[in-house]
Formats: structure tokens, sequence, C-alpha cells
């Protein structure tokens, strides 16, 4: 496997996971991996719905690095174990999630978008009343939002999360339709010096592309874009490196020859 680093993880402290940290742990070392990066979630003011109660979302970072700690030391010499966080952005929260960023000493930090002007595009009631391309385009111009006001973080991840939840998903979709949007997102990205992720959850849901799709990213590296991790997103043990094999191949033909990994917010680049 020439990717052993799975840099988007959830364990129980997120809250759509039930799986136990040192179960994940245990299923990575079994999987050849010799680094994981747990990335629990935390997304400040999640629209409570039928589904989803008030604070779902919001981490309790001592409790998660408790926890950490302890299987960090107890695996040491088998895997070495990376703490991270994903904060789910939006404008208003700007102050808040650089807050929270800075009171614990993170090794890695992935911003995403999970929330678009208050709706959540995992939910149908993001798309009605408006074609698919609107709902993405509005999705997409929202990146551009939090990109110019929250800039602690190391990569933005799955950059077209909103694509796997579309009434038709990736049917009609691509980087060339929405060129003018993820040209301005990328952009500004390499401005900041900030990176993206491959993220394979897709490919587990039976979706033709990852996570950004490969006219972003191909697009990203023909800018210079250099700085990638590789994430399952996986929240249970059977989705741990998913697909790694192909994210290896995927990253190759868009021309990056390394991925990167991240300790005490320091990129570290590994030859594919």
């Amino acid at each position: 496997m020439p990717i052993t680093a799975d840099y988007h993880l959830h364990s129980s402290f997120s809250g759509d996971s039930d799986t136990p940290m040192e179960d994940m742990i245990q299923k990575g070392i079994a999987l050849g991996l010799t680094q994981m990066c747990f990335t629990e979630h935390n997304d400040f003011d999640y629209p409570v719905t039928e589904q989803d109660s008030e604070g779902i979302f919001e981490l309790n970072p001592d409790s998660y690095l408790y926890d950490f700690v302890k299987y960090k030391d107890k695996y040491a010499g088998r895997l070495n174990l990376c703490f991270g966080t994903e904060l789910g952005l939006q404008p208003h929260l700007a102050r808040r999630n650089a807050a929270f960023a800075k009171a614990h000493e993170y090794d890695f930090i992935i911003a995403s978008s999970h929330i678009c002007n208050g709706k959540d595009p995992y939910y149908p009631a993001f798309y009605e009343d408006r074609t698919q391309e609107e709902a993405y385009r509005e999705y997409f111009e929202s990146i551009l939002e939090n990109l110019r006001l929250f800039s602690n973080f190391d990569v933005y991840g799955h950059l077209d999360y909103v694509v796997r939840y579309g009434p038709r998903k990736d049917e009609g979709y691509s980087y060339e339709m929405y060129r003018e949007l993820f040209d301005r997102i990328l952009t500004r990205l390499l401005e900041m010096e900030k990176g993206i992720e491959i993220n394979t959850s897709a490919l587990a849901r039976g979706m033709r592309e990852p996570n950004p799709c490969a006219g972003i990213l191909k697009r990203y590296r023909a800018l210079g874009g250099e700085i990638i991790t590789v994430g399952s997103d996986a929240h249970n043990t059977a989705q741990i490196a998913f697909a790694f094999d192909r994210a290896a191949d995927i990253l190759k033909d868009c021309g990056f020859k390394y991925y990167t990994t991240f300790e005490k917010r320091s990129p570290s680049f590994h030859k594919l």
C-alpha cells in the first residue's frame, strides 16, 4: 500500500460515530498503516433536525485528548497517532472557531463546509425548489466566504462534499461546470498556503470519483498545489484506508509525486 497514513478519521468522540478509538487504532495497525490522525468533528451551531439534536457535533476536546494520549503512549512504536480535529466552518463562527483551534495543540486541522447558509446538504431540503446546479453553486460560493474569514487550518476537506448528497449525485457534475468558482477557491487556498485532501468516502458510497473529483485535483496541482492529505473519513473500522491504492493512482494521474502528513501543524511529504 503506497499510502500508509489515514488523515481523516472519526471515533466515538464524534457525534456521528459510535466506534471506540482503540478499535480504530487496532484495525489501522492490522491494515499496515504507520500513521493515523483522528479528526473529530466540531460543528458549532449545527441546525437541529428531527434526526439530530442540538450540540450533537460539538466536541469535548479535553475528554478526547485524555483518551488520545493514553492510546498514543500504549501504541507507541507500532503506530504514530496524531491529534486532529475537523472544524465545520460557517461565516458567523469565524471567531469562535479560531478560539477553539487555539485552545489545544492540535497536530492537524481540517476545515470543512458541512453547513451552507444554515442548511446541511445532507438533507433533501437543501435542494428543494431549485436545480441541482443552483444548489451546488451556492455551496461552492459559501466556501469562498469561509476562506475570506477563517485561516487557522491546514487543509480544506472534501471540497465538493455537496456532490455526495445531491438529487443526482455526480451525474452531470464536473470541475469544468464550476470552473470559475473552483479556480477562485484553489487560488485563495494557495495564497493562504493551505492544502486540500483527497477523501475516499465517496468511493465507499459507490460514487465514480473521490472528493474532490479528479478535475479539481488536477487543477490544484497545475496551479502549483502540493499539500494534499489522504483521508478515508472513516466512522467505523470497515472504512479505514478505504480505496487508498486507488487514491494513490488518482493522485499520480493528476501529477502528484507526494502525499502529505502533519505533526504540530507542520507538513511532511511522502513519496507515492
